[in-house]
Formats: C-alpha cells, sequence, structure tokens
C-alpha cells in the first residue's frame, strides 16, 4: 500500500506540484473559455452575472490549490490578491483569504531544519523552545523560545523544500499568468496589461521574502530610522541564531491591532495607535522613501507603554530617490491644486503615457483624497474612498486613463489597509494637518542607511 501523503508537509516535487498548478491552470482556462462560448447567447445583465460568477469560482480555485502546495504558490496567489488591476473587487476579497495563518508543519520537520541551519537541536540552542507554532504562513512558521541569557526570543523557520519549489512554481505561475489574460482581458474589455511585470514582481518578491539575512538587514535599517522615536518598538536581531533560512528576534509583549480595535477598548487608546500608525505610514513614503507594506494585523502589536511595535520585515520597499519625490510631488499637486505639476509627476511615475489625458486621474484622486483635502476633523467612516479605488482604478484601465507600475501595487495595499484600521477604530481627528506635514517634510536622506543594508548583505 503506497504511503499516504503527510498533510503537514510541504510537496516539493516539480513534476507532483506542475500537476496541481497545470489543474488549476487548466480548470481556470476551460471555464473562461466556456464563460465566452455562451456569452454571445445571453442578455447583458446575464453576461455580467455569469462574468462575475465565473471570477469568483476561479478565484475560489487558486485559492484551495495554493492551501495544498504553501510554499511559493501560496505567497503568488497572496500577492495576486492585490492586483485589483486583474480580478474584480469581489474576487480580489476570496483571493484575500490566503492572506490569513495556514496550519503549522509538523515539528519534526521544523526541528531537522534548525538543526541544518544552526547546528545543533533546538534544545541545546536554546534553554527552552516551544515546538508549538503560535504563528504559521506560507513561507515558514514561527516559535516562541528562551535564550541560556535569560532572553524571550522568538524563532521563524522557513519550511523545509521551499526554496526547491520556487523555481518550480515560478515556470507553473507562467501557464497560470498566461490564463490570467483571459481574467484581465474580460475585467478590462481586451487592454493590453503588462504580463511580464506581473512575473518579474512575483519573482523579486519571491526571492526577498526567502531570505532572513535580508529580513535581518531591513529590520537593522528600520531601527535606525527611528531610533529618536521613542514611541516605535522593533524587535532586536540575534544574529548569532540567525541564518538565511532561521531568524531570532527579540520577543515584543503586547496587544495585536486587531485586539486593540475590539469593542470595548478604550477610545483613548484606538486614536493614539490609529494616529501614529496614520503619521508613521506618510513619513516613511513621503519623507523616508522607505515602507513597510505589509499591513497584516499580525505584524502591529501595542505595548502596555504605549508604544508601536512593528513586527516581520520581509517585505519593505526602498524607493529610488526620484520615485519618492514624484509622490511627494503628486501629492504637494493635490494640496495646491496644481494641474501642471500633477501632469509632470503621474508621468515620472509611468501611470500615465505622454499622449494620455491626465485629467480622468486627476478628478478621481481629488475625490479619493477628500477627506485629506478639508481641513477640519473628518470621521474615515463618513467616506468610502479606499473602497472606491479598487473599481477606479478598474474603470480607468478598462478605460485607458492610466497604466499600473508595479510600485503603485504595494502603496494601495499599505493604503487599504490603514484605510480599513481607521474605519474600524472610528478614530476623529484632522487628518488635512497630518498629510500636509509630511507632505511638506523635509525628505531625509537615507542613502547611507541604505548603502549600509547592502553593505551588510555582501558580507
Amino acid at each position: 500500500m503506497a504511503k499516504k501523503p503527510n498533510a503537514r508537509s510541504l510537496k516539493t516535487g516539480r513534476i507532483e506540484r506542475l500537476a496541481s498548478v497545470g489543474s488549476v491552470t487548466g480548470r481556470v482556462g476551460a471555464s473562461y473559455l466556456w464563460s465566452a462560448l455562451k456569452r454571445p447567447f445571453q442578455s447583458e445583465k446575464k453576461r455580467e452575472t455569469a462574468r462575475l460568477d465565473t471570477h469568483l469560482k476561479n478565484a475560489l480555485r487558486i485559492v484551495e490549490s495554493s492551501k495544498q502546495l504553501r510554499g511559493a504558490f501560496m505567497k503568488m496567489t497572496q500577492l495576486l490578491s492585490m492586483r485589483d488591476d486583474l480580478f474584480p473587487t469581489e474576487a480580489i476579497d476570496v483571493l484575500s483569504v490566503v492572506q490569513s495563518s495556514v496550519p503549522a508543519m509538523d515539528y519534526r520537520l521544523i526541528r531537522k531544519r534548525i538543526v541544518d541551519e544552526l547546528g545543533a537541536e533546538p534544545e541545546k540552542i536554546f534553554a527552552s523552545f516551544d515546538p508549538e507554532a503560535f504563528a504559521a504562513a506560507s513561507l515558514g512558521q514561527v516559535h516562541r523560545a528562551r535564550l541560556h541569557s535569560g532572553e524571550e526570543v522568538v524563532v521563524k523557520i522557513q519550511y523545509p523544500g521551499v526554496e526547491k519549489t520556487v523555481k518550480s512554481d515560478l515556470q507553473n505561475a507562467k501557464a497560470l499568468i498566461q490564463t490570467l489574460k483571459l481574467v484581465a482581458r474580460d475585467v478590462m474589455r481586451n487592454r493590453d496589461m503588462d504580463y511580464r511585470g506581473v512575473y518579474e514582481e512575483m519573482k523579486s518578491r519571491m526571492e526577498e521574502e526567502l531570505d532572513y539575512e535580508l529580513e535581518a538587514a531591513n529590520i537593522e535599517l528600520f531601527q535606525k530610522l527611528y531610533a529618536d522615536d521613542p514611541e516605535i518598538v522593533i524587535p532586536r536581531v540575534i544574529h548569532e541564531r540567525t541564518t538565511r533560512r532561521v531568524i531570532t528576534l527579540g520577543y515584543i509583549d503586547g496587544y495585536k491591532i486587531r485586539d486593540i480595535l475590539a469593542p470595548g477598548v478604550d477610545q483613548s487608546l484606538k486614536d493614539w495607535v490609529m494616529l501614529k500608525l496614520y503619521n508613521i505610514t506618510w513619513q516613511q513614503l513621503l519623507c523616508f522613501g522607505v515602507l513597510h507594506v505589509d499591513p497584516h494585523p499580525g505584524n502591529y502589536l501595542v505595548t502596555h507603554h504605549p508604544k508601536l511595535g512593528i513586527l516581520d520585515f520581509g517585505c519593505i520597499r526602498i524607493l529610488p530617490p526620484g520615485l519618492r519625490d514624484a509622490y511627494r510631488d503628486l501629492n504637494r499637486a493635490l494640496l495646491e491644486d496644481d494641474d501642471p505639476l500633477f501632469r509632470d509627476a503621474l508621468l515620472r511615475l509611468e501611470f500615465l503615457n505622454p499622449e494620455d489625458d491626465h485629467r480622468p486621474m486627476r478628478a478621481i484622486l481629488r475625490r479619493l483624497f477628500a477627506p485629506l483635502l478639508v481641513d477640519r476633523k473628518v470621521d474615515p467612516r463618513e467616506y468610502k474612498s479606499m473602497e472606491e479605488l479598487s473599481a477606479a482604478v478598474q474603470r480607468g484601465l478598462a478605460a485607458g486613463y492610466w497604466k499600473a507600475p508595479p510600485h503603485r501595487v504595494f502603496l494601495d495595499r499599505v493604503l487599504l489597509g490603514i484605510d480599513g484600521y481607521l474605519k474600524l477604530a472610528g478614530t476623529v481627528a484632522n487628518w488635512h494637518r497630518i498629510y500636509k506635514k509630511w507632505v511638506y517634510c523635509e525628505p531625509r536622506d537615507v542613502s547611507v542607511l541604505v548603502k549600509t543594508r547592502a553593505k551588510r548583505l555582501r558580507h
């Protein structure tokens, strides 16, 4: 009798994964072909209903396959869940399910990974090590431990075999992306999209998030950026217990943001957290040009002081100075209603081709930024800015108003996350004055810090 596969291990065989990805790719492609064949015989209303139904079913197929394969394919599904230029909002909601945690992997495999990476069993390396993971995701899982010095730490371990899956999954992803052309043609009404850009974006993100030494360098970069801010807490890297596949960090005790946002929590605490989070988001984009782009609720903690703890630095974006300055000019143009500067900034950000009309995008962005353009206290629940953003992007892409450069996807991810938190918290503030402060802030020269980060990685 053949041995039953362990559901808590990772499929690593290229053929095995190819069969799984090929299966979902085939089903997705066949469903769109069938939908297209039926369309001429349907009423307009029925066509729209059938189109949405097809998108939702295929999003579910991708989600189910990613949960079975875990690893690189799941991470790619998470990236697809941010691509509102490929999927309608309803399908994005389905794909976003993959952002949540997954079942932990068998501890025996995790233990072997630690031995391979750190040279000894966790029971010897650490004074104590909890075999039960308290967090698990697409590429690895986290365990609590204690150093012999008595310091409490967390240890993130990359799943054994996950690197082997990346090359095969990236190849397999090309087939899936080709199939997704059908989605974009359907959603964007035959507008051509940059599929090579989608693939390269996935490839770059995967390579970065698999390198825990890169994450350690990112952490130290943010420690320097916030060295003078006593209200920000960033974990310490324990370098002697860190490799490319295992990272050990100082433990930060606190409440997750979703707990702070729960009913019954003091409103003044909610307001403090939201104002701090809002400030640092614009500070990172417009002052530093270095952005933490994973606003998952589990990546922020509120300590008892209170202070805001930032966790998980596997996904950050360092903007070239020209790109940061173009974003500064775009936001300044919105504040000053400067039409020539607005168009110039859009061209520099590659949202437009030189021959494109910028006025539709200008009108949409002024509507979306309405809460930030009025000098008064505003309840964010009065506006549906971010909910409108996804629909506006799809309409704009369909009509050819603008393009979707890769850097826009991650900025959307951050702004959507912050907007969701603000609405849950119900914090009322003069958002205009906070926004204006960072639009006109003195930009910080982070080139030395970025070079130091790169130098550490080379060594």
